[in-house]
């Protein structure tokens, strides 16, 4: 009798033992799916306003934390066909502030008004005399009585263009011949472009920007500037 008690006792518990209440269980499963679309979508909505603010370094950390955290809501599956092109343009946003980054401008008072400039240094130091490589300038500079002008600055070493000489230009593969002069001055180890405005349409245009000039220690010697992140409205006359 015993025995007959025990078995019908664990014929009743095994069901409940085994979870196989099925719905009890898609209400489980059903309440769990609306809990998180309930915590997915403010974060898609995070995601479209980063998108519509062309925010694109937030919108693609919301969109890949949405993808993390709630992987199978139906916000995940409207974000994720997007979120290739954003990180395309987070990365290309990113590089460009890099790019703008490596220009400094400059708003100096003088005699006559402001003094304008922008210049960058050559992506890599340049041995121009011999002793070590040095980093090389480009300035581009707008004075009130010395007019606009362009022209390459040395650390070290000298340009050997005192009588005049043409500098091969490389913008983006596309090669330049342009004219430069060595001022005869001991102020600064400069070199002037002569033809200022075909350089600052180059400048402006193109990513990479190759100048090479002569020395007079070491010969010809070429300085490369990474000119994409120019904002020429900081120098509107150029324009």
């Amino acid at each position: 009798m015993k025995a007959v008690l025990l078995t019908t006792a664990l014929c009743l518990l095994l069901p409940a033992c085994k979870g196989a209440d099925p719905e009890a269980a898609a209400r489980a499963a059903a309440a769990q799916a609306a809990a998180q679309e309930a915590a997915a979508k403010p974060m898609e909505a995070q995601f479209e306003d980063a998108v519509a603010r062309q925010d694109w370094r937030m919108a693609k950390g919301y969109g890949e934390v949405l993808l993390v955290d709630h992987p199978t809501t139906q916000a995940a599956a409207r974000v994720k066909p997007k979120l290739d092109e954003i990180r395309a343009k987070a990365e290309a946003a990113q590089q460009q502030q890099r790019l703008a980054a490596l220009w400094s401008y400059g708003d100096e008072t003088v005699k006559g008004g402001h003094q304008l400039s922008a210049s960058i240094y050559s992506q890599e130091p340049v041995d121009t005399d011999g002793s070590g490589a040095r980093p090389v300038r480009l300035i581009f500079r707008d004075h009130p009585e010395w007019g606009r002008s362009s022209y390459l600055v040395l650390e070290a070493g000298d340009f050997d263009c005192y009588k005049g000489c043409k500098l091969k230009v490389t913008l983006d593969g596309k090669t330049h011949l342009l004219p430069g002069s060595r001022p005869n001055t001991d102020e600064a180890i400069a070199m002037f472009i002569e033809d200022r405005k075909a350089l600052w349409r180059l400048a402006k245009s193109g990513k990479q920007l190759s100048i090479e000039f002569p020395t007079k220690q070491v010969g010809k010697r070429t300085a490369e500037f990474e000119v994409g992140g120019l904002e020429p409205s900081k120098l509107p006359k150029w324009n």
